[in-house]
């Protein structure tokens, strides 16, 4: 499926609840096409809203096909695939970790986000059973993201703007497994 991109009125909406809007069948076959749709671009998650349709589900999966620095830093392990229906996230503690962040909707730029390094995420999977599971690291961050999606928020509203940096001058200057050499250079500060 297309991903719709920035200043799509689906990506600032927030989406409605799923209850049954899609008969089973139907809702196998979105979470296939959704499932698809991320490997294809490829990302780590995909809110139902980047694909143009305003309903509380997002897919993750991550592989973390990354060096061991830069999962000792980032916290990345890897993820199964799994279907949020409905979720909602709740910070477990009040620490937060920066890091470059991207969007399949917002593509060819990055920039940093702090987010809560740990989160407890509430929802159902596709088949109606409950989900209550703490994430921490990387796989926080995209439980974050995703459900951002859902409530009609982009990473950028969150973003520290002085990082913005396209995607080849991230890969040029800033691809460390953390952000601090960047936040001197270019003036932010980090949490």
């Amino acid at each position: 499926m297309p991903v719709v991109t920035a200043g799509h009125p689906v990506l600032r909406r927030g989406a409605e609840p799923f209850d049954g809007q899609l008969e089973p069948a139907l809702l196998a076959r979105f979470v296939e096409a959704l499932r698809l749709t991320m490997h294809a671009a490829p990302g780590v998650g995909l809110a139902a809203p980047q694909v143009g349709v305003p309903l509380r589900i997002a897919v993750l999966e991550d592989p973390a096909p990354v060096p061991e620095e830069v999962r000792r830093a980032r916290g990345r392990v890897p993820q199964p695939f799994r279907v949020l229906v409905n979720p909602s996230y709740e910070p477990v503690g009040a620490a937060r970790a920066a890091f470059y962040e991207g969007c399949l909707s917002v593509p060819g730029w990055q920039a940093v986000v702090a987010r809560h390094a740990e989160v407890r995420l509430r929802a159902q999977d596709e088949h109606g059973r409950s989900v209550d599971e703490v994430f921490t690291g990387w796989p926080a961050r995209i439980v974050q993201h995703e459900t951002d999606h859902l409530d009609g928020t982009l990473y950028l509203d969150r973003a520290e703007l002085r990082s913005l940096s396209s995607n080849e001058t991230l890969a040029a200057r800033w691809a460390q497994p953390t952000p601090e050499e960047a936040a001197r250079a270019l003036g932010f500060e980090l949490p």
